[in-house]
């Protein structure tokens, strides 16, 4: 997965995975979703990035599965 921000263009790419795109959906007039052959998808991109999500504070974090008992 890599994560890319231009802030030239205040646009946001998320890349999934590798795999070869055969679709573009559009989901609104600023976001755009890729999809593989299978539907599974590829990539998303954000125009007006600042808009639409809190760009300047990004964290990742990745939680271990629990076990409940």
């Amino acid at each position: 997965m890599q994560i890319t921000y231009f802030k030239d263009t205040d646009t946001l790419l998320v890349n999934f995975n590798n795999n070869e795109i055969a679709e573009t959906k559009d989901l609104n007039e600023n976001v755009l979703i890729e999809t593989d052959k299978s539907g599974n998808v590829v990539s998303m991109t954000i125009e007006h990035a600042k808009q639409q999500t809190e760009i300047t504070s990004f964290s990742f974090n990745q939680v271990e599965n629990r076990q409940t008992i």
